[in-house]
Formats: structure tokens, C-alpha cells, sequence
């Protein structure tokens, strides 16, 4: 029967269908911190940099300060929210719980778009340091769709294998690229230099720290979110995790600490030492850039480069791991269509989630990057980055708003509680909502925003017209519908 309130309706399913979609548990505290900081520790690698070319060093320096203070306020509401519902559906079914299944489909069609686009663009960077590289080292040039193909064949190959192969890469990769950055940090301050960091000429009514003015501040915005993109994937693992209570907030909170050391000291460290902030602004391999300075431009640098090329496969592989939990969660809902949902008989992975995910990341790059004729010329990793931000922040303005809600919620037991608070959320909402406004400022970008925006408006008519008549009895929605008591909720939604 259909709610009067909501308009869904919802079907009891059989054992049956809960079997064909189980998962495994496997993940700890050092797992959980390893996913966290693995999916996000390639924005060291590559993608913050842009931000050098539209608000230069201070502007960058400024607004990473700014989504510091975002994360901070993010990681803290949700560690609160992820122990006390600890579903793979994660922020989703925190706006679900919250707000209702209209809040929980766009919160997580939100984290949907930032999940499946954010490894297109890792996977950018993977082929412009691999192309780099080959061709420096054989004078080989492999075009750079042939790299994305092979790391998505990987590296969701590795995600189907198993949730336990899955984790102990992620610890293995995540060690090596903090190691690969602090050989970097270690060998970069000897050449540092403020004349490398404030290098590009201001433009009128600029200065050397804010060569485009303080509007460059709001410019740089998106990209100072690339050094902390993903941390918050981390409540997708709660079913996969041994004791997400326990677990969850310390994976969540030493990982964004762990994070805010490494981003400042990359901003500092990459963009002061030559060829400078003017050149790194522009580059998609950055990194590569630092270690000709510090090594040499010879077979000595393009090894290390190849073994920087660890930090943009750390994340790659952790969001791949994010955004197959993602659509898992969601078809297995009935938000999206239910076949997806269907994991392996005996590895428990969501497989047909990974493999799908894959597939329409690596088409929507290829439309980009082939897309001249009717885009122009656009910067394909820039473009891409700047469409997985507007799914980002469109999640965390809901999430944000979602804890504020079950704030004022009985019947949820919280086992950790935010310091923070409200204040902590809702300055963290406020920052986003201000990033989503200017993500449409920039005209270079401004392509892949609309692009966004038009996939965001056709899954809400797919949710709207076919999806919210077809629901399923998920964990996360018996969850909210009964919040955590085992009784009724007041919607009154109904059970078809």
C-alpha cells in the first residue's frame, strides 16, 4: 500500500533475497583508517593543484584552510551517526532515518555521482603519470584511455575477488604512498623557495599571494576539497566491519587527522620548489614534477614517479571499493534497480555494483576527453574533479542536515557523541553550500557542473516515476521506519 506521507511502497522480501545480496565481515580499526586515508591520498598526488591556477598559492592556502575546518566538522558529526545506524548504507540511509526516503535517495544518488566519478578522475591522473612516465623512460606513448582500461580492469578485478584481499591491499598500498610522500616532503624542503610558490602574475587588482584577488579563494575551493575528498566513505564498510561502534569513529578521526597534516605540507612542499606554482597548477602529474626537481630529470625520477603512481592506486582502488557498497546498498533498497544488488555466491562481493560503476565512470571520461567537438577544449581531469564536488557537497549539505535532525530524535542510541555538536555540522553545511555555489562560477569547468546537474535530475524523475513504487524492506529502511526501538515509526508508511 502506498503512504499517504511519502508516496513509496515497500515490499517484505524472502530469506532468499537477503542471501543472494550478503557481504562478509572483515575490517578493524587499522582497515577502516586505511580506507579512509587510502581513498583520499591521491588528492596529494594530483587534482589540488588546479586550484593553484584559478586563486594561486594563498587563494589555494586559504580555502584548504577553510575545507579543513569542513572536514573537521563533517568527520566528527559522522562519527556520531555511523555507530548509531550502522548500515552499509551509510549517509544515505543517515538522511533516510532522519528525513525520509526523498532525503535518503538524494543523499545517496549524491554520493553516487561524487563515487563513480571521483576513480574516473584518479584514473585520469594514473594516465597522464603513466604516459609521462613511459615515454621518459622507453620513449613509448600509450594513448591514455588504454591505461584507464587497464587500471579499472584491475583493480575492480581485486574488489571481486574478495572483502578480505580487498582490505590487506588497501593497508599495503595506503602505507606505501604516506611513504612515497614523506620521501617526497623529506626531499623537497631543501628546495624550497617563496619565489617558486608565488609565481604566477597577478592579474589586475591582484597580488603575489592572491594573483586573481580574494575571488580566487572561492574558485580554489573545489580543489582544496580534492585533499580530503572520500574520508567520509567510511560507514559504506559498517557491514563488512568487526565492531563499526567501536571501530568506525577512530578509522573516521585519525584519518582525517593523518589527512590535514599531509595536505598542507604537500601545498607547501609541491607548489614551493621548482618549476613552481605557475607550472603545478596546470600539470597533471604534479608529484612527477617535484621529483625531477629533487632527483634529477633522468631514469632516477621516473622510478620514483612509477612508484608515486601508489598513491593515485591507493584511492582508486578505495573508491571503487566505495561506490560498489554505494549502488549495493541503494538497489538493494529498490533505489536502484535491484539486479545490481546481487553479490558473488561465495566471494560476497557486489560485483555487478563494481563492474557497473566502472563502466559509466570510464564512458563519462571518455565523453570528456573526446568531446571537443561539441565541449571544446576542456581539461578532462579539472572537469571531472569538479563534477564529483557537486556530488560531494550535495551529500554533506544533506548529511549535515541529517544530523541536526537526529539530534532531535529519540530512540537512537548514539555509542559516540561529536563534541562538536551542532555548531560542528552546521558549519560544516555552510561551507558546502557556499563550495556548490561558486563550483558554477568558473566557465572552464562549468560544463561538467551542468553535466552533473542534468545526471542528478535524471535519477530523480527514474526515483520519482518507477523507483519509489518498487521499494524494498532493506536493513536500512526497516532501520528508519522503526529508528533503532523495533516499533513503528510515525510516517506510517506502509508495508505492501
Amino acid at each position: 500500500m502506498t503512504s499517504k506521507n511519502t508516496s513509496v511502497t515497500y515490499s517484505k522480501t524472502d530469506a532468499a533475497y537477503m542471501e543472494k545480496r550478503g557481504l562478509r565481515r572483515y575490517a578493524g580499526s587499522w582497515s577502516l583508517w586505511a580506507l579512509g586515508v587510502g581513498a583520499v591520498i591521491s588528492g596529494d598526488f594530483f587534482g589540488w593543484n588546479f586550484g593553484l591556477s584559478v586563486g594561486g598559492f594563498g587563494g589555494l592556502l586559504v580555502a584548504t584552510i577553510i575545507i579543513a575546518i569542513m572536514y573537521i566538522g563533517l568527520c566528527y558529526s559522522i562519527a556520531e551517526m555511523s555507530p548509531a545506524l550502522p548500515h552499509t548504507g551509510g549517509a544515505y540511509s543517515f538522511s533516510r532515518t532522519a528525513m525520509g526516503p526523498w532525503a535518503g535517495y538524494i543523499t545517496g544518488l549524491a554520493e553516487n555521482m561524487e563515487y563513480v566519478l571521483t576513480p574516473a578522475v584518479i584514473v585520469v591522473g594514473i594516465g597522464g603519470y603513466m604516459g609521462s612516465i613511459f615515454n621518459s623512460m622507453f620513449g613509448l606513448e600509450v594513448a591514455d584511455p588504454v591505461w584507464w582500461l587497464v587500471a579499472y580492469t584491475l583493480f575492480v578485478g581485486i574488489n571481486i575477488i574478495g572483502v578480505e584481499v580487498t582490505f590487506k591491499f588497501t593497508v599495503v598500498i595506503t602505507f606505501l604512498a604516506l611513504a612515497i610522500l614523506i620521501v617526497f616532503w623529506i626531499g623537497a624542503v631543501p628546495h624550497f623557495s617563496w619565489e617558486h610558490a608565488l609565481n604566477i602574475a597577478p592579474q589586475e587588482g591582484g597580488s603575489l599571494w592572491f594573483p586573481m584577488g580574494y575571488s580566487g579563494i572561492a574558485a580554489a575551493l573545489p580543489f582544496a576539497i580534492w585533499f580530503y575528498l572520500a574520508i567520509e566513505q567510511l560507514p559504506l564498510a559498517a557491514e563488512e566491519a568487526h565492531d563499526p561502534v567501536r571501530d568506525m569513529p577512530r578509522g573516521l578521526l585519525w584519518g582525517i587527522l593523518t589527512l590535514i597534516i599531509a595536505s598542507f605540507l604537500t601545498l607547501f612542499l609541491n607548489a614551493g620548489i621548482a618549476p613552481g606554482a605557475e607550472k603545478v597548477g596546470t600539470s597533471d602529474e604534479p608529484l612527477f614534477l617535484a621529483f625531477k626537481t629533487i632527483f634529477g630529470d633522468g631514469m632516477g625520477a621516473s622510478l620514483l614517479a612509477l612508484v608515486a603512481v601508489a598513491g593515485l592506486i591507493a584511492s582508486f582502488h578505495s573508491i571503487i571499493y566505495a561506490y560498489g557498497r554505494n549502488i549495493y546498498s541503494l538497489s538493494r533498497a529498490g533505489y536502484f534497480p535491484k539486479w545490481l544488488s546481487v553479490t558473488h555466491s561465495t566471494r560476497k562481493t557486489p560485483y555487478i555494483a563494481l563492474i557497473a560503476g566502472a563502466v559509466l565512470g570510464y564512458i563519462v571520461a571518455l565523453i570528456i576527453q573526446y568531446g571537443e567537438s561539441f565541449f571544446g577544449r576542456v581539461p578532462v581531469g579539472a572537469v571531472l574533479l569538479n563534477m564529483a564536488v557537486f556530488g560531494a557537497v550535495i551529500a554533506y549539505i544533506m548529511q549535515m542536515l541529517a544530523f541536526v535532525k537526529l539530534r532531535a530524535k529519540p530512540g537512537i542510541e548514539r555509542p559516540y557523541v561529536s563534541p562538536l555538536g551542532n555548531a560542528g555540522a552546521i558549519m560544516a553545511g555552510l561551507i558546502a553550500l557556499v563550495t556548490l555555489v561558486y563550483l558554477f562560477l568558473n566557465d572552464d569547468y562549468r560544463v561538467g557542473v551542468y553535466g552533473s546537474a542534468i545526471w542528478f535530475a535524471l535519477g530523480l524523475l527514474y526515483f520519482a516515476l518507477y523507483a519509489r513504487h518498487r521499494m524494498i524492506l532493506s536493513p536500512e529502511e526497516e532501520f528508519a521506519m522503526n529508528l533503532g526501538t523495533g516499533t513503528a515509526s510515525s510516517e506510517k508508511e506502509q508495508q505492501g
